[in-house]
């Protein structure tokens, strides 16, 4: 008897599907809550410098003399650079930059007085300046000028480490068109006179408006600006409306490379999380639809433990899940300018490390953050992967890892009874064994922790932050602050009779963005953006061999010590969103790993017949 065999039937292979890109269309991005655009003049202030400001407002309209980022890489793109590459001097202590001949939108030529204009102003105003550390850019420059119309050269004290100066210190340069050189009585020649910068600087803030004001009243403004509407960048500010919607328009007089496809991309506010999620699950065809916003963190779940990559996506019968992933840390600020008795707390270095111990980052990591986060060991970032990590911290532990125990031996050893919540200072002094400088018998160890609202996941690691510390002995009293506020009343700077600088705790859920890690811009002491206020001659030594030097070996003593030192409470990272991006846009991925973004290179598709 023959044997019956089941006949399968061949599938044909289903064609691939060939799409086409479309021109125009508009964009609407969900703004991540509590953070509009509240600068447009680019030369922002330490309080305001961040990635909404700087890399999602400024940059689309502003652009550097050095472009961060190629292909999803932490390299520069020299083809979106104002600046060709550098040449160096034999000795490497002189740079010279040629400027490509790119068009302001009022048709003026970029050129090298554009950038001696903003080297003047970083000059005289450099504390005002975001990422001015006192004694680096200008300061360390013996000399600088314009070589010709199109050239600059800058000879610096000493060599440096070619790299550090390339990417942390020319990145910084934002040149700044004629059209922006006046003062209120008319045209002044600050690219000339560096005298005439005070006068200059301040016409210029005040177009922009109060700095710390929350309103949008001032920001209406802005797109009819003859200041602001002076472009070189791809795209112009449309509007500006009192509700917060920020809409932008291709730069038709923009001559760098990749034109927008786009009629217009908006940006606009959201409150909180769930609110953004709501518009999300609404889709992105309808009127109000949302092209690309972001999945919050608690919606999320990555099963495989790589947070680069998406996971699941609840939303993915209409959108892609991009995790945007920076070349950051994240981190608590504590107040060392504080110049009550909370400022004599935290200077001891016991007291940090014990704040540190109560961290559970590996639970936040995979609990909180559902499998998107990993944990932070010092200042160094641990995603991308790189040489530049010290071998000691590549386990994500350091030297302080989630360890009540441990914090509450350290607070005992030092003179506090931790049989109670708050803990008491029963052994005041500065012998061993004794609480430190300051710290009066009878002190209870209670802090005020003020952090971000309207971020949930946040908000269920503060309070698991909260119960963890309580079991070590420390009170830790949370208070939620709209986040634009919190950056601003919590901000870097010198505790002074007008601004006594009497904040405790504070997480504005970020941290910093490194370009080339060394840390000179956040925990040099005197730094524009040392949000802890921190001021260790130590650091700072270790911190000046870095940048001297290309020698790993000086960027590992540098961090291993400032993660043994603690003047930041390291928390656990995590994508800064998970981009819900609409199916049938394109070119939003890779996604830059210094936060800066390319709205022009996003474009619709449709499918081919």
């Amino acid at each position: 008897m023959l044997e019956q065999v089941e006949q399968l039937s061949v599938q044909p292979r289903p064609r691939p599907v060939r799409e086409r890109a479309v021109k125009g269309g508009t964009v609407t991005w969900a703004c991540m809550p509590g953070f509009p655009p509240a600068v447009i003049f680019p030369f922002t202030p330490p309080e305001r410098f961040g990635t909404r400001n700087v890399c999602e407002f400024q940059a689309l309209m502003y652009r550097p003399l050095y472009w961060l980022g190629r292909d999803g890489e932490p390299t520069i793109d020299y083809d979106l650079s104002i600046g060709e590459e550098p040449e160096w001097s034999a000795d490497g202590r002189t740079v010279t930059i040629r400027i490509k001949p790119w068009k302001w939108s009022n048709g003026e030529t970029v050129c090298a007085d554009n950038v001696i204009f903003w080297v003047n102003m970083l000059a005289r105003k450099g504390p005002r300046y975001g990422l001015y550390t006192e004694g680096y850019f200008p300061d360390n420059l013996t000399s600088y000028g314009k070589v010709a119309e199109d050239t600059v050269s800058f000879t610096f004290d000493r060599a440096y480490s070619r790299r550090w100066i390339l990417m942390n210190q020319l990145t910084m340069i934002i040149p700044m068109p004629k059209a922006w050189d006046r003062t209120a009585d008319g045209p002044a020649n600050a690219s000339q006179d560096p005298d005439q910068v005070e006068a200059v600087y301040d016409y210029l803030l005040a177009e922009n408006g109060d700095m710390v004001e929350e309103t949008n009243k001032h920001r209406v403004k802005w797109a009819d600006s003859p200041v602001w509407s002076v472009v070189n960048g791809p795209w112009r500010l449309k509007s500006y409306t009192e509700d917060g919607v920020v809409t932008f328009v291709p730069n038709e007089h923009y001559s760098g490379p990749n034109k927008p496809y786009l009629d217009e991309f908006r940006q606009i506010p959201t409150t909180s999380d769930e609110q953004e999620y709501a518009l999300l699950k609404a889709g992105p065809h309808g009127p109000d639809g949302i092209q690309v916003g972001f999945l919050p963190l608690s919606y999320g779940v990555q099963p495989d433990g790589d947070p680069t990559t998406g996971g699941p996506n609840p939303l993915g019968d209409q959108y892609t899940l991009v995790p945007q992933v920076f070349f950051n840390i994240r981190f608590m600020a504590l107040n060392f300018a504080n110049p009550r008795l909370f400022g004599h707390l935290i200077r001891q270095p016991y007291i940090r490390q014990a704040l540190q111990s109560c961290i559970d980052q590996e639970s936040g990591a995979r609990d909180t953050y559902q499998g998107y986060g990993w944990s932070s060991s010092g200042p160094i970032p641990m995603l991308p992967s790189s040489e530049l990590l010290s071998p000691k911290l590549r386990d994500g532990r350091g030297f302080w890892p989630f360890d009540i125990e441990r914090a509450r031996t350290l607070l005992s050893e030092n003179g506090w009874d931790v049989s109670v919540t708050p803990a008491v200072c029963v052994r005041p002094g500065t012998g061993p064994g004794e609480a430190g400088e300051g710290i009066p018998a009878g002190t209870e160890l209670s802090l005020l922790l003020r952090y971000a609202k309207g971020r949930v996941a946040l908000a269920e690691i503060m309070e698991k932050y909260k119960a963890d510390a309580a079991a070590a002995g420390i009170e830790l009293r949370l208070e939620q602050v709209y986040g634009s506020v919190l950056v601003v009343e919590d901000g870097p700077g010198p505790s002074t009779p007008d601004n006594p600088r009497l904040w405790e705790l504070n997480c504005w859920n970020g941290g910093w963005i490194f370009n080339y890690p060394t840390g000179e811009n956040v925990f040099q002491s005197g730094a524009s953006s040392n949000f802890s206020n921190y001021v260790d001659a130590r650091a700072d030594e270790l911190i000046a061999r870095t940048v001297a030097t290309d020698d790993l070996d000086a960027l590992y003593e540098y961090q291993e010590y400032i993660s043994e030192q603690v003047p930041v409470i390291f928390m656990p990272n995590f994508p800064q969103r998970l981009f819900e991006v609409a199916a049938n846009l394109r070119g939003v991925a890779p996604v830059n790993p210094y936060a800066l973004i390319n709205p022009e290179n996003w474009y619709y598709v449709e499918e081919e017949p």
